[in-house]
Parts: C-alpha cells; structure tokens; sequence
C-alpha cells in the first residue's frame, strides 16, 4: 500500500504546475484570505500561480509542435499576456469598491458567491500553502488528497475481506484511472472523492457489525462534505438512505433481520440529506435556481432566462443524448461500469454493492445538474468510477487468488522434497 502511494506520489513530479482550471484561482484566493492576506497581495499571487502553469503548458506545447519547436520559448510572453488579462478584469472590480467575502473578484459577486459557500477545499489547502508556498503547497494537497482516496479504497477491499493483493489491485486502479488524476488537480473532486470513500468505508465497517465505527464515518464525511460542496453532501445523504433501505427491506422479505448496519447507514444518510437542506437555507447558500442561472448563462455573462426549468429538460436530453454517443465511439467507462458492476452483485458482497452503486450514482446527479458538454475531461462524473475501482477488484478476486496460490503451492511442494 504505501509502495503504490510512494509511487504515485514521485510519478505526481512530472506536472507540478499547469493542472489547474478556471476554478482553481478561486480556491486558491480564498485559501489565501483564511490566511490573512489582503484582497491584492490574495490577487497578486493566485494570478503568479495560474499564469505560471499557462507558461509551462505553451512551453511544453511547443516543444512537441512540429513546426514550431524550434522556436524561442514562449513562456515569458504567454505569462506577460495572461497577468495582463487578469489584472484587467480583477483591477478593475476591486477599484469599483470593496468585494465581500473572501475570494478574490475574478469574476462578478453572484458568481463568486457559489464559491464563499465551499470552504472546505480552501480550510483544506491553508496549511500546504502556508507552510511550502503557492506552487508546492497546491501540489502537495493535490497528492496527499490523491494518495489518500487509494489508501481508503485499500482499506475497504481489506475491511470486506479481500486478500492483500486484491486491495493493492484497487488501490493502483483508483491512481491509473481517472479518478487519480482528477484528485491531483486543484480542484475540490479529490476531496469529494477521498470523502466519498470514507463514507462508503463507514458502510463496509456497517456490514461487519463495527456500527458506531460506521455511524461516525459516515456521519463525519456527510459532515465534511457539506464544507467541501454541499451538493455532493445532499446526493450522497440521500443515495445511500436508499441504499441502507432497500438492503434492509430485500433482507426483511427473505425472512432475515434487516440487519443494524444497514439501518444505522440509511438514518445516518437521512439526516445528512436532511440536514444538509436545512442548513443551506439557514445559511443562505445559493439556491438550485442560481445555479441553474449561472449554466445557462455562463456565469451569469448574459440576462437571466425565464423559464430556465424548461431550457434545463431540453438541455438534459441532448446532452446525455451526446453522452450517449460519446460512450459508444469509445466505451471504455462504460464497460468500466459494467464490470464493476457485475463484480460487486455477485457473492457475498452484494449489500455492500448496493452502497457502491448509490455513491456511483451521485456522479451522475453531479453532471445530470450541470449538462455541460465542454466541461474538462468529465470531471463531474468522476465519482461514477468509483464502482470499477472497487468493483473490478472484487470480479477478478478468484482469478487473483489462483494466480498467487499456485506459486505459493509451488514454493511448499518444493520445501517439502528438500526435507
């Protein structure tokens, strides 16, 4: 385990800078203004930061572009224009007067007010940046949070009882498949991922009778989650209250206790989903309609839409309509899908599946309330590949347990005739 984490890590060098997206400088501004820095200096650096890894990716373009990698290294001048771009826009709304909150005003107040409701990510991020600086700081939260989401999903396997090397397995799927490189970037996905697998930790501990253990994990990520994306805490609440019920009530018709651990996961999940409605109003969080807005608006660029609900559905049905497309021309996360799911309904750890497949689920209400067809690699379904990180290890278990016992038998067989 802590081989593949090491690995994971030292392979993590080869991009220290340029995996940021457009959201990241907004974490990143508020993690700076937790730690005392004023509106500017917050500016000045997030703006070093981002423009910086805009160079090294020009840079590294042009090195491999065959007509131009002979060329001078662009990466001062694409800085030059990126600080220059974003000074004008930032400069501009803070000479306009005093932004609130504390995120930079890269973009306009109802924006950025979507972000002052995340603090999770940027309480997170505080510390690396305060102790090894911007660069390395953001790189290292992005690796811990990494290496922590394959250490959990080691930790389930081996709470389900799998063989050591069967969780080694799903360890290095979760670093090799999306979800690791999704973890690193500094975005709040590798806490939400990492979170995720503390809670579907908790169902496992439920499942083998450690349900105060369980209660506590899952109520402690539902907890965090809420700080990190509210709406993830919502999904999963509510998805895995589903699951803990119907795992009782399929027991309860086969004539069998419903079983503590699924009940205490379903009520736990209840509350969460509930308390996480709750608390978002009473804090005045943006609601679903603003959100909507900011969609079909991009970020509130254009007016307002009437009738948004109704542009919503349309646009629901073309994008998955598109998605669908997409995953036939390269049906790579699709059949990822299949086989996780075939590897968790068979044996016995079908009720444990039916937990996977609710938290698999909240990635596709992450994306199903932001169609959006253009947004980075997927990102917002990531969660959905949990199921083949922890499913794909449980199918080819038999297969993993006969490869690793026939040497040992080998071994054992000719220790015996040397005797």
């Amino acid at each position: 385990m802590l081989v593949l984490a090491a690995v994971f890590a030292l392979l993590q060098l080869a991009n220290v800078t340029g995996r940021d997206t457009p959201d990241s400088k907004n974490y990143l501004s508020y993690a700076l203004s937790l730690r005392g820095d004023g509106k500017r200096e917050a500016a000045a650096l997030t703006i070093d930061y981002v423009c910086a890894g805009e160079a090294s990716v020009a840079d590294r373009r042009q090195r491999v572009d065959v007509l131009r990698f002979e060329a001078p290294d662009p990466g001062r001048r694409v800085a030059a224009a990126c600080r220059e771009r974003q000074w004008r826009d930032v400069g501009a709304r803070l000479r306009a007067g005093p932004a609130g909150g504390h995120t930079v005003p890269f973009m306009p107040e109802r924006f950025m007010r979507i972000f002052e409701a995340r603090p999770g990510y940027p309480v997170f991020l505080l510390p690396f940046v305060t102790v090894f600086g911007v660069t390395w700081g953001v790189w290292l939260a992005g690796v811990v949070g990494a290496v922590a989401g394959g250490v959990l999903v080691f930790l389930i396997l081996r709470t389900l009882r799998s063989p050591v090397h069967v969780c080694a397995a799903g360890q290095a799927l979760y670093y090799v498949l999306p979800c690791g490189a999704t973890a690193v970037r500094p975005m709040t996905e590798g806490l939400l991922l990492a979170l995720t697998l503390t809670a579907l930790w908790g169902c496992a501990l439920a499942l083998e009778g450690s349900v105060r253990a369980a209660a506590w994990l899952v109520g402690g990520s539902l907890a965090a989650l809420f700080a990190v994306k509210h709406s993830q805490a919502l999904f999963l609440g509510l998805c895995l209250a589903g699951a803990g019920a119907l795992v009782a009530v399929r027991r309860r018709r086969r004539g069998r206790p419903p079983g503590r651990g699924a009940v205490t996961v379903a009520v736990v999940g209840c509350c969460g989903a509930l308390g996480t409605v709750v608390l978002a109003r009473l804090l005045h969080y943006p609601a679903e309609s603003e959100s909507l807005q900011d969609l079909l608006t991009r970020h509130f660029a254009r007016p307002d839409r009437p009738h948004a609900w109704a542009h919503l559905r349309t646009l629901e049905v073309n994008f998955w309509v598109e998605w669908l497309r997409r995953q036939a021309w390269e049906p790579l996360f699709v059949a990822a899908l299949a086989a996780g799911a075939l590897g968790v309904v068979r044996g016995r750890r079908r009720a444990f599946g039916v937990f996977l497949l609710g938290a698999a689920c909240t990635g596709f209400l992450t994306q199903a309330a932001h169609p959006d067809i253009g947004i980075w690699g997927d990102r917002l379904i990531v969660l959905a590949w949990l199921l083949p990180v922890l499913g794909v290890p449980l199918l080819l278990e038999p297969v993993l347990r006969g490869t690793v016992s026939v040497p040992a038998q080998e071994g054992a067989d000719r220790a015996h005739s040397m005797r």
